[in-house]
């Protein structure tokens, strides 16, 4: 029976796709207090006090926490200080199995964390004493709201107890989505915090498509109103509000197999395509059982397996701040998640309003390194496409060399190539060049920006990069991919090793060649048996 390959285990083996939001973390900050300034006029001219003094800052604090401690005993909530080292989420779910109530706060925690506030520094001048201000890291207190909310189900609210009183906002597009079928009376099955089955599939996907930034600024401005609030609603009418901005965003594609057994298949598939092609940062198999220095080996020693019962695989691929993992969810379904910590990566703001965009550009490097992985399952080049990358080619933008096969600088261009593929937003000279510099083992001073700027030159010219008008930025064609990975997997996995056959040491050829080799000769020898042909003397 043939070995199941990535393009048929895809194709013919999940039961359920969902392309959602999942965890999406906010930071909250009020705009007019960012400054020393803004916060002098915020003393002075907002408050009324004649003179913005550190001493101001203890009697704000103080309000606040007594209103966290108010609200707390007149609601009975419960009021847990967090122990170091403790993990928030496991204390949480015991408090949040225990809450019966379709909304409301669950508790409060309590943590002492680090923060950038605002420190005074005495002064004198003319006018006689004053004080600056900058913004330093401090210790502070901040409460964790942790809230079961009518749209989004489990979620919290961090805030900080000193000026600019910081906030964090942690929210789930999964949960959202959950509580709106639920609402719509649409039966489904969990998988975690995703989906492993569903009555209605199109339903399921367009509420996924349906979370905007409303929600989110709706989830914001809803519970701002509710918890205890470090500014007053006269504040915030004066224009000292908190605003949004995303801090980090994740955005999952996950396919639920049929069968459990189909994952495996497809992992095992996916760490033998990808363990020599340079594209996954990271490859890790996660063990049940925690190896110190201390532990044992086992009775028969350590042995190199791919995937066992028990073993977690994951594959890592990062890029800038931001990364894509893939990994086996609960044995059931594969998750591809991009991971975006900075929107910059994706050349955009981080103001809740480029939520869609960042949600589509995840999406797309979601759908694109499958593609990558489905390519690389079953690619091959049709013997004009491998003519193309050999002659030189005479375009309007000029002449490029042909690409010799085998040649180190042009392997390890189509190598580096794998490793960007799934970019949506392209790439750049300085992205690409230290990994090509790296497989060629040269530092920057030698494969310098120019020689890059060359390579780059003639991959566009030969079809295999395209660059984004108005931009330095390339992105790698569908003949680009096919060319880079059908010429690695050869180079790699054909030649590199099979060149030791030519040597004259049998120990230089690996093992398993060598056998090979040996039957052939075996076989050779048969059919020259068979026809009566003998060696000369």
């Amino acid at each position: 029976m043939a070995t199941p390959n990535l393009h048929s285990i895809l194709q013919h083996h999940v039961s359920l796709t969902v392309s959602c939001i999942d965890r999406i973390y906010l930071n909250g900050y009020v705009p007019k207090l960012q400054t020393a300034g803004q916060l002098c006029w915020f003393l002075r001219d907002h408050l009324g006090y004649p003179i913005p003094s550190p001493a101001l800052f203890r009697p704000l604090h103080d309000r606040f926490v007594h209103g966290v401690q108010d609200f707390a005993a007149k609601h009975q909530i419960p009021l847990v200080h967090f122990e170091r080292g403790q993990r928030k989420d496991d204390l949480a779910a015991g408090y949040r199995a225990r809450f019966t109530d379709p909304e409301g706060v669950v508790f409060i925690g309590v943590a002492q964390e680090r923060a950038l506030s605002f420190k005074a520094q005495e002064a004198h001048g003319a006018l006689g004493r004053f004080f600056t201000f900058s913004r330093q890291p401090v210790s502070v207190n901040h409460y964790y709201c942790y809230v079961q909310d009518p749209a989004w189900g489990p979620a919290f609210v961090k805030v900080g107890t000193y000026l600019p009183y910081p906030v964090r906002v942690c929210l789930n597009g999964h949960e959202w989505v959950k509580q709106q079928l639920r609402r719509e009376g649409i039966a489904f099955e969990s998988l975690d915090n995703g989906f492993l089955s569903c009555a209605q599939p199109e339903r399921l996907q367009a509420l996924c498509d349906a979370l905007s930034p409303d929600e989110v600024q709706g989830f914001f401005d809803r519970w701002v109103q509710r918890l205890p609030w470090p500014l007053t609603a006269a504040d915030r009418a004066a224009g000292f509000g908190h605003r949004l901005a995303i801090w980090q965003l994740e955005v999952s594609l996950t396919q639920v197999f049929d069968e459990p057994v189909q994952g495996r298949h497809f992992f095992e598939a996916l760490i033998r395509e990808n363990l020599d092609l340079g594209r996954p940062d990271r490859v890790s198999l996660l063990f049940p059982t925690k190896l110190i220095r201390t532990t044992p080996p086992p009775p028969y020693g350590y042995r190199t397996r791919v995937i066992t019962q028990g073993v977690n695989p994951s594959l890592h691929v990062e890029h800038k701040h931001s990364h894509v993992k893939q990994y086996f969810k609960e044995e059931r379904a594969l998750r591809t998640e991009t991971t975006i910590n900075d929107p910059g990566d994706f050349y955009t703001r981080k103001d809740v309003v480029h939520l869609p965009y960042l949600r589509a550009a995840g999406e797309q490097v979601n759908r694109k390194l499958l593609e990558v992985e489905r390519i690389s399952g079953s690619c091959l080049l049709t013997q004009d496409a491998l003519d193309r990358l050999q002659r030189p080619t005479l375009e309007a933008g000029g002449r490029a060399p042909g690409l010799r096969f085998g040649d180190p600088r042009v392997m390890a261009l189509f190598q580096g190539l794998c490793s960007f593929a799934h970019l949506p937003g392209g790439f750049r000279n300085r992205d690409l060049r230290p990994q090509i510099a790296g497989l060629l083992g040269l530092d920057a001073t030698t494969y310098t920006a120019g020689k890059m700027t060359y390579d780059l030159r003639r991959l566009r010219l030969k079809g295999l990069l395209h660059r984004i008008p108005g931009t330095t930025r390339y992105t790698v064609t569908t003949y680009g991919l096919h060319a880079a990975l059908f010429s690695t997997k050869v180079y790699l996995r054909i030649l590199r090793p099979g060149w030791a056959a030519l040597t004259p040491d049998p120990d230089a050829i690996p093992r398993p060649l060598r056998d090979a080799l040996l039957q052939v000769d075996a076989e050779i020898q048969n059919l020259c048996e068979a026809a009566n042909l003998h060696t000369a003397a």
